[in-house]
């Protein structure tokens, strides 16, 4: 499973022209999934992400987790990080998990941030989606389990 977050000043999901997930500051969560992904696997990496302390405390430093920086998440489903790009000019999908399992694993996912107390939106697994944000800083980072 691969999570690439962004640290956002804000970020939205729309789709035919309608918004369906819309934060402030906080993370946006791009979720891949794979075919050997499980319950296990999300939940280390929806813990491991709400925890990553990628946020300015007092003195500037990245000390804080989203929740301690009073942010919110915004996950959206993106098959596309679970390519093979390792050879030719074409990605490889093979590793990606089968749809059914790909969005039981996200809503589990987002189940667990919810869990632990922080706000979600998310965008809707499968569609064809518009997302945009500010990239705060610029801090990305891509976490895999």
């Amino acid at each position: 499973m691969i999570g690439l977050i962004q640290r956002v000043s804000q970020a939205q999901v729309d789709i035919d022209g309608q918004t369906v997930g819309k934060i402030g500051q906080g993370l946006l969560i791009l979720l891949g999934v794979e075919r050997e992904d499980d319950e296990a696997k999300a939940r280390r990496l929806c813990e491991r992400i709400l925890n990553y302390r990628i946020f300015a405390d007092e003195q500037g430093k990245m000390n804080l987790n989203v929740q301690q920086a009073g942010g919110s998440v915004l996950v959206v489903s993106q098959f596309t990080l679970v390519a093979d790009t390792s050879k030719g000019n074409r990605p490889g999908f093979s590793r990606g998990a089968t749809p059914e399992q790909g969005r039981a694993l996200y809503h589990f996912f987002t189940d667990c941030a919810r869990e632990a107390g922080i706000q979600v939106q998310t965008g809707r697994f499968g569609a064809d989606m518009q997302v945009s944000l500010i990239n705060d800083g610029p801090v990305t980072f891509q976490l895999t389990i």
